[in-house]
């Protein structure tokens, strides 16, 4: 094999597989990135058997052929080198000589054979949504997965396809995101639980651009993106989503509009004051017209109001700052409407559509602090 490709191909290549490459694995050839010159066009695959890269490279096929170099040293030599064009060479021993101005690199290669391509999936369940709306809801809903694998079913994002709207759901057990999408066509009706590691990746490739369209493809083990020159395939997470919408209720007894800057720069300011594993519940005091945020903590405490519009029954609640934060952070409204019951009962962040709905567990405190 035989190619040449510029520096900065090889690496936007490089740099979208890489994703894929596992950290820690007992095959090593996972560990490896396949160059796939064997057609008329360069690939470049990685799978760690839950989630596969494809990405097609500009360059120059001069000889066909097919090698698996390890990821590490292979993305490492590329990035160092000189930016400009680059020569891969390959014997029938799996040598691979790189080249690159006066700097050259020979590094012992695997066969391409033994790799383990991605899946062949049937696309014919498909929806087709803008690059620029899977990110902002990747990144409107992820923050709000469990880290841990505890219950397998947190650690991903329920996607659910109505008709013409797609519904992305995460939780972790403390608090719920739900953003909603209005898609431009009729789909048939769809329910599959995507793992938060494969959402994060594709947003870390997506352009974003409202332009650029991804093609997303439904089986009943895999799912599929598909945009740019790249294809990104994943396995599902098996088994039944929690039923979100007994979680949910329309019923409250206070509901405040509130500025969301205002309030977001609020708690900001109040978790200066708490250290890194301390668990201070920020005390909200729900009056007429004005809401008072309190945190005591062994480094100080801190006091502010905010003016508000109240419809209901005043309220003193506690909630865990960052669930706060995390929420406001992505939400673009300039004010925001909250909905609240009582000191035990979840709160509601949603706009008048429902198009997003946060819901957030309070705490208990201790109203002597």
């Amino acid at each position: 094999m035989k190619l040449i490709c510029s520096k900065a191909n090889l690496l936007h290549g490089v740099n979208i597989v890489l994703k894929a490459v596992p950290s820690k694995t007992t095959m090593s050839i996972l560990e490896c990135i396949l160059i796939d010159a064997s057609t008329n066009e360069i690939k470049f695959t990685a799978n760690d058997m839950e989630l596969g890269i494809e990405t097609k490279v500009e360059g120059d096929i001069i000889e066909k052929g097919i090698i698996a170099l390890d990821a590490k040293i292979f993305s490492e030599i590329i990035r160092k080198l000189p930016d400009n064009d680059v020569v891969i060479e390959t014997d029938e021993n799996y040598k691979t000589l790189i080249t690159c101005e006066k700097a050259k690199f020979t590094i012992i290669g695997k066969s391409g054979d033994d790799f383990s391509y991605l899946p062949m999936i049937e696309k014919t369940s498909s929806i087709t949504v803008s690059q620029y709306t899977l990110k902002e809801v990747i990144r409107q809903t992820i923050f709000s997965i469990a880290d841990n694998d505890n219950n397998k079913m947190m650690t991903g994002e329920l996607f659910e396809i109505n008709n013409s709207e797609l519904k992305v759901v995460s939780l972790d057990g403390h608090r719920i995101s739900i953003r909603k999408i209005e898609l431009k066509d009729n789909y048939e009706n769809k329910k599959v639980i995507v793992p938060g590691k494969t959402l994060n990746e594709i947003s870390k490739i997506l352009s974003g651009e409202a332009e650029d369209m991804v093609s997303i493809f439904f089986t009943d083990k895999h799912i599929l993106f598909e945009f740019d020159n790249t294809t990104v395939v994943s396995r599902l997470i098996e088994g039944e989503y929690f039923k979100i919408d007994q979680m949910l209720s329309n019923d409250y007894a206070t509901k405040v509009k509130i500025n969301k800057k205002e309030f977001l720069s609020c708690i900001d300011r109040a978790t200066l004051l708490i250290k890194e594993g301390d668990k201070k519940p920020i005390i909200i005091n729900i009056t007429d017209g004005s809401m008072e945020l309190k945190i005591n903590s062994v480094v100080g405490s801190m006091d502010e109001t905010i003016d508000i519009t109240k419809d209901g029954k005043d309220i003193l609640i506690g909630f865990n700052p960052k669930f706060l934060i995390d929420a406001l952070r992505v939400i673009d409204d300039e004010d925001i409407t909250i909905y609240l019951v009582n000191p035990k009962a979840p709160c509601f962040i949603r706009d008048e559509e429902s198009k997003y709905i946060y819901l957030i567990l309070p705490v208990n405190f201790n109203t002597v602090s």
